[in-house]
């Protein structure tokens, strides 16, 4: 009996001191997934912004980007994201929409620019597409809706040019799951609190897709991606409010005077690119 007692007793103390060294090994350094997983991400995300950037003008004004980039910019800095890993693209559009892509990309539509009644509008969509950089929910979706194997295909050359326009939509006009949308939305109030930027104008945002309006049909793409607003932007309010009892302060970004100046510019800047074609 106490031999088979000795035995057991061995056993297990063998699993355990097995486990406790196995548990120390980088798996993923040793088989490099990790840096195979990066390369892929890099790969992807380069086919992705060129297929975008042929099929729409991008907007590389100073007097646009420079703006834009130090919202981001602020976002960034105030979270500890690391901001050149982050890669700003401005595209004439009417579409009220911005997305994220593989390795950091962030498309802003100047639909959505034009639209936004005010800096921290956009904010609260800026933060929400770095979020979903952040936590990495581009190469998650597209594993789970396309494979890993089509991914990889992509990024050997033995793709199908189709398979790129796909996986393109994908992610401009298809909602991620529910809870990596929520994760975002409660993240991009965290970065804007902490940026010291007013998250309650986020929900305004997200309350106008709910109601729609005469140009619904802009909205359509960040309602097609962003469903069930309403419900969200009572989150994002009720979410925001129990944060700002911790004692963050916020400030305006930007003045009344210097939003729709910027707009303007866009609104000139795309008259300029149309007069071009």
């Amino acid at each position: 009996m106490r031999k088979i007692v000795l035995q057991g007793i061995i056993i297990v103390v063998s699993f355990f001191c097995c486990w406790a060294v196995l548990s120390k090994v980088d798996w993923m350094d040793l088989l490099q997934v990790k840096k195979a997983t990066v390369k892929t991400e890099q790969k992807l995300g380069e086919l992705f912004w060129d297929l975008f950037r042929k099929k729409d003008k991008e907007i590389k004004s100073p007097k646009i980007v420079g703006p834009i980039d130090s919202l981001v910019s602020k976002i960034c800095k105030a979270n500890g994201i690391d901001l050149s890993k982050v890669k700003l693209h401005i595209l004439e559009k009417d579409e009220i929409n911005a997305f994220a892509l593989p390795d950091g990309h962030l498309v802003v539509y100047t639909g959505l620019i034009e639209e936004a009644d005010n800096a921290e509008e956009l904010c609260g969509v800026l933060g929400h597409e770095l979020a979903h950089i952040e936590g990495n929910h581009v190469m998650k979706k597209l594993i789970k809706e396309l494979g890993l194997t089509a991914l990889l295909s992509v990024t050997t050359g033995q793709h199908n040019p189709e398979l790129i326009k796909q996986a393109a939509k994908l992610l401009s006009s298809t909602a991620f799951d529910r809870q990596m949308e929520k994760e975002a939305d409660v993240k991009s109030v965290d970065y804007l609190l902490k940026a010291g930027i007013d998250p309650l104008p986020f929900a305004d945002f997200m309350y106008k897709l709910a109601e729609g309006n005469a140009d619904a049909d802009k909205y359509f793409s960040w309602i097609s991606t962003h469903p069930e607003s309403k419900q969200r932007a009572e989150y994002i309010v009720e979410y925001s409010k129990s944060q700002k009892k911790k004692g963050f302060k916020v400030r305006p970004i930007m003045t009344r005077k210097s939003w729709e100046t910027l707009q303007d510019k866009v609104k000139t800047e795309k008259s300029d690119l149309d007069t071009e074609l």
